[in-house]
Parts: structure tokens; C-alpha cells; sequence
């Protein structure tokens, strides 16, 4: 279906933000100061917040209505439902014509359609910029009849993609509140042994540069970055190298072995993986494995290392260097403690934490099903196929 079209600075104001400079800002919040939304912060969480003075002139600030678009940093992202003062790369649309629904603009602009062209005149190497894309940019402009259709319609997925994940939310909170009543030894007449006690073999992983070895017929390799935040692996992230058969057999992953993240941010020191593949995967150099042995079941003891990094208590014994820290073999089996229970209580603790994290990945397996039928949808509703 053919719609007339008009160029975006068309139908409404691209309104860019400012820097007010470093000095300006503050780490918390406080009376006359607003949030300052930087380009990392309208992709998801912001960590680590800055606040400026709302006195600042020529702040360019934003409600949670309004919409907001990246064009340096990371081009492209579109997004609403944030307050406070944008940086100089993102920019506010305002003043939009009447003959444009604004969330029908909001959805367009998320589309193949305008992300390409962002894409196509976005320039930069270490840092990108795409604001050259902006003239450029054409909306369709439909009746507003369909406009709010295809509103309705795709307002109905978002809305299952908010439900799904405040689940996957309320998941993760039960997960840690579980984690936390389960493995912490308050109140429990357990007795502790060295983790050496509890394992095989702890062994440091292939030390390659990845990327000069990087071969899409080779095997996958396992690095921190696919090991999640809460100790689930993405074996889909891992990058495929060119390895030598010494070197698939000494560093081949088998499963119910444990990844331990010895070298990080000291945020990320002791975030450990449970592999659970049956590919063939090696792993990276700053990796630990380790191989349990008759007294520790694998999943059992992947529990306890997260659950001691939600304690911090990897960094009492690790060598920090600035926000740096690492933590070695030695250290790992000789200086972490685990509690000497039955393989009948490891199991116990074991199933019920499990049943949680088997219900997250269903709530994440729906969350990919639900981008995924957005995706569908939004692409078709603006080519008129729906």
C-alpha cells in the first residue's frame, strides 16, 4: 500500500540537547537538580546516575511523554517514558503536526524503514554520529484512522512485553530471595571446608587473542562476556576460533564443569557459568574451570560461588588494581569455604532453586517470542500488510 510521504523535519521539531560540561555535575540527587540522560542511559537501566541543576541555562529538558531519539553514541535508539535533561547526541521531537499521531511517528521511527537511513549516513569509527540522516528521514502519513490502528495494534504487544517483563522481574527477586534463605548459614549447623575439598581440577582457560583467531568454521569459545550476570551462559554469543587438536582436547568444556570469572571489574570477579552444552566449546584465558568432584554436586556448587559474589566475598582475598580485580586458583581452592552437607541437601536446595530459574528462562524464551512478533508486526503494519 502507497501512503503519501513527508520529510521528519516536516511534520515536527527535532529538539537537540545540550552538555552542560563536567563540572556541572552532581552523583545524587537533591533539591533544584535533575537527572542527566545520557545516550548509555536511554537503552535500559542507567547505572551510575548524574544530576545537574535545573538553573543551568540551556538545559533541554524531557518528560516521560515525550519522544526521544539517539543520533551519536549509538544511533537510532527511539524511546519514551524518561525524564530529566538529554546530552547534545539525543534529540526531543516537539511540535508535532496534527496530521501525524505521535505515537504512530514514535512506532515509524523504530521501523527498518527509518533505522536504515539513520544507518546508511551514520559516519564514525570509535565514536558514531548520524545526525546528517535527519533531512533525510520520510514519513508515511496515512489517514489518522489507520494511524491509530496501527497504534492499537502494536500498543497491545508492548503492553505483553511490559507484563512479561515485570514477570521476569518478580522472577529474579524470588530467585535471590530463595538463594538467599537457602545458602546462607545463619542458623544452619553446617560445618565448612576448603573449596579444594570439593574439587578435581581447577584449570585457566586458552590464552589466545580471539580476535586474531576468529575463523567461522572453527569451535566456539566461551569468554566473560557470555557468561550473564546471574551465571546463565549465551552459548549463541560465543565467537568461533581456529584451534589445534592439543588444543580442543586441553581446553574442551565437558558438561557439569564450572567457568569461573578470576579477572574483571571488581563487580563481575567470581561471576561462574554451569555448562550445560553438548557441543564442543573451549574456554578463554580468564576463565577458571572447574571439575567437581564425589562430594559436591556441579549445579550445587555453581549456586554457592554466585551466591558468595552477592556477598562481596571474593574481594577479600582478591588483588585489586583500580577498579580491577583477580582472583587465581590457589586463591579460589584454598581460600573459599563451602559447607560440607550431603549430596541429599546439595539436591534438595538444588531442586527448588532450579525450579525458579527453569521458570526465568520460560519468562525469557516468551520475551524473545514477543520481539519477535513486534518485529513482524511493526515491519508489515508500515508496509501496509496488516
Amino acid at each position: 500500500m502507497s501512503w503519501p510521504t513527508k520529510k521528519l523535519v516536516e511534520v515536527c521539531e527535532l529538539i537537540r540537547g545540550t552538555e552542560p560540561g563536567s563540572e556541572s555535575y552532581f552523583n545524587e540527587n537533591g533539591k533544584g537538580r535533575v537527572g542527566f540522560i545520557r545516550i548509555g542511559d536511554l537503552t535500559g537501566k542507567i547505572d551510575n546516575p548524574k544530576f545537574v541543576d535545573k538553573k543551568l541555562t540551556d538545559l533541554t529538558i524531557v518528560n516521560p511523554d515525550e519522544i526521544l531519539i539517539s543520533f551519536d553514541g549509538t544511533p537510532g535508539v527511539v524511546v519514551k517514558g524518561i525524564d530529566g535533561a538529554i546530552s547534545s547526541g539525543t534529540r526531543v521531537i516537539r511540535n508535532i503536526k496534527q496530521e501525524v499521531f505521535k505515537d504512530f511517528l514514535f512506532y515509524y521511527l523504530q521501523t527498518p524503514s527509518a533505522q536504515d537511513v539513520i544507518k546508511f549516513y551514520t559516519t564514525g569509527v570509535t565514536i558514531l554520529h548520524a545526525s546528517r540522516a535527519i533531512p533525510h528521514i520520510k514519513v508515511p502519513v496515512p489517514p489518522l484512522k489507520i494511524q491509530h490502528q496501527i497504534v492499537e495494534r502494536l500498543d497491545v504487544i508492548k503492553k505483553a512485553q511490559e507484563l512479561n517483563d515485570k514477570q521476569i522481574a518478580l522472577a529474579e527477586e524470588l530467585f535471590q530471595s530463595l538463594l538467599n534463605k537457602e545458602l546462607n548459614p545463619k542458623g544452619k549447623n553446617w560445618d565448612f571446608v576448603e573449596l579444594g575439598k570439593f574439587v578435581q581440577k581447577i584449570d585457566y582457560g586458552l590464552s589466545v587473542s580471539v580476535q586474531d583467531r576468529l575463523n567461522e568454521n572453527g569451535v566456539p569459545i566461551l569468554t566473560m562476556a557470555e557468561i550473564e550476570n546471574d551465571g546463565q551462559i549465551d552459548y549463541q554469543k560465543a565467537r568461533k576460533i581456529s584451534v589445534d587438536k592439543n588444543e580442543l582436547k586441553t581446553f574442551k568444556i565437558n558438561k557439569g564443569e564450572l567457568l569461573f570469572n578470576w579477572r574483571n571489574e571488581k563487580a563481575l570477579i567470581g561471576k561462574t557459568g554451569l555448562f550445560n552444552s553438548e557441543k564442543d566449546f573451549v574456554f578463554a584465558s580468564f576463565l577458571l574451570r572447574i571439575i567437581t568432584n564425589e562430594k559436591a554436586l556441579p549445579e550445587f556448587l555453581w549456586y554457592w560461588l554466585n551466591y558468595l559474589r552477592t556477598k562481596n566475598s571474593y574481594l577479600r582475598h582478591a588483588h585489586l588494581a583500580g577498579n580491577q580485580a583477580s582472583y587465581n586458583a590457589n586463591s579460589l581452592r584454598n581460600k573459599i569455604s563451602c559447607p560440607l552437607v550431603s549430596i541429599e541437601t546439595q539436591l534438595k536446595i538444588v531442586e527448588k532453586l532450579s525450579a525458579v530459574q527453569e521458570y526465568k528462562k520460560k519468562l525469557l524464551a516468551q520475551k524473545q517470542l514477543l520481539q519477535e512478533l513486534f518485529a513482524s508486526a511493526l515491519n508489515k503494519s508500515f508496509k501496509g500488510q496488516l
